[in-house]
């Protein structure tokens, strides 16, 4: 834990709400993040789960100085300034707008929500309590990957020229196996979707990030391969997507093929992106998250080729803060970065990006998806008012 130091401001109370996958790797980044960023002081307080002895166990190993059942009691403590979420998604909305309610600054894992309807309100939230100085942030921890960060900086430059087409999959297989057991992120109730909000938030986050372009419409299907898995009181069914593809028209003038599947069978966590311009090509692939490819139509004919960018030097988004040039980071080291973002915008009196309603804009497209494939894949405009009841 860090604590304050004489003749600055105090350290800033965090609490995590989960201890799982999310929780690990947001408490990891909050135990690091002083480290490594010059930013305000925070102190890891509390970490919020269901289970007693499982989260206090959780809290000893990730460095958090109390663990806690009651989410509510986070609201009272004078202590705890930032309230980082990584519940399943049918607990956001409730948390989220309460805490920021409560004065308490907000970052929520992504997807935002589980429907549109929830994400309005969140946003909505949002928007109120920015009024108020109190700040929000989705959690999109690719925007920290260095390579990402630097193919953004170069498409704002101009270097890929006309931005024509773009081709986005993320590819999982840790489902591949039929006898994978029932899990909370394959019941709609409690995950809202499956590859679609899970792996196809990313996706749509980076075209938003890397183009700065919206989404105007989308034609879409979606498919679940194994329909049943086995669960702790037996068979259980899979209300969620295993797999997703649409083409996604942007307002940029540029179309997007994306692909999404957590039943690709070799492909542990592949987040692949091929972005086309009249002046060259950029290619990433989360699983090399160090190296970014870039094609310059302008280089002369006898030494064109993709070129490799390893994306380690200081002069390069967020590696600077790490180790020497050739000292590759990690998947972790986003979250951290992320978190010194969320910090750094507090200090300054910035609002944190991406904010909640930049998550509103991502769950539209989800829906959009979704509801393109529930009408066989017929074109969803965007810019058209939906008919679909809200949650």
């Amino acid at each position: 834990m860090t604590a304050s130091v004489p003749g600055h401001s105090p350290a800033l109370g965090v609490a995590v709400l989960g201890y799982s996958f999310m929780g690990k790797a947001h408490s990891n980044a909050w135990r690091n993040v002083n480290a490594f960023y010059d930013t305000p002081a925070v102190a890891q307080r509390l970490l919020v789960g269901s289970d007693r002895e499982r989260v206090a166990e959780a809290a000893g190993r990730y460095g958090w100085s109390e663990s806690s059942t009651d989410w509510r009691s986070v609201l009272e403590r004078d202590d705890i300034q930032i309230v980082d979420i990584c519940t399943p998604g049918h607990l956001h909305a409730e948390l989220a707008i309460t805490a920021l309610e409560a004065g308490k600054h907000v970052i929520v894992e992504k997807p935002l929500a589980n429907t549109v309807g929830e994400a309005e309100r969140m946003a909505g939230a949002a928007v109120r309590a920015r009024e108020r100085g109190i700040q929000s942030m989705i959690g999109f921890n690719y925007r920290r990957v260095p390579a990402l960060a630097q193919a953004r900086s170069m498409i704002a430059a101009g270097k890929l020229g006309t931005i024509r087409q773009l081709k986005l999959a993320y590819l999982q297989d840790w489902l591949a196996d039929e006898q994978a057991p029932m899990t909370w992120r394959l019941r709609r109730e409690s995950a809202g979707s499956g590859a679609l909000g899970d792996l196809a938030s990313h996706a749509v986050d980076q075209i938003r990030f890397l183009l700065g372009a919206e989404v105007q419409s989308v034609s879409a299907t979606v498919h679940t391969f194994v329909t049943e898995r086995p669960g702790p009181a037996g068979t259980e069914a899979v209300t969620v997507d295993d797999a997703a593809w649409a083409t996604l028209r942007l307002d940029s003038g540029a179309v997007a093929s994306l692909e999404v599947s957590r039943m690709a069978s070799g492909r542990k966590n592949a987040l692949q992106i091929e972005i086309y311009g009249s002046g060259g090509h950029l290619r990433f692939d989360l699983e090399n998250l160090n190296e970014l490819h870039h094609y310059d139509t302008a280089a002369p004919p006898e030494l064109q080729g993709p070129a490799r960018i390893l994306v380690t030097d200081p002069a390069h988004p967020y590696a600077g803060s790490w180790w020497p040039p050739g000292h590759i980071l990690g998947w972790d080291h986003t979250f951290t970065s992320q978190a010194a973002d969320f910090l750094r915008s507090l200090g300054s009196g910035a609002s944190p990006e991406p904010s909640f309603e930049d998550g509103l804009e991502v769950q539209k497209v989800l829906d959009a998806v979704e509801r393109s494939a529930a009408r066989s894949g017929a074109t969803v405009d965007l810019s058209l008012p939906t008919m679909t009841p809200r949650s």
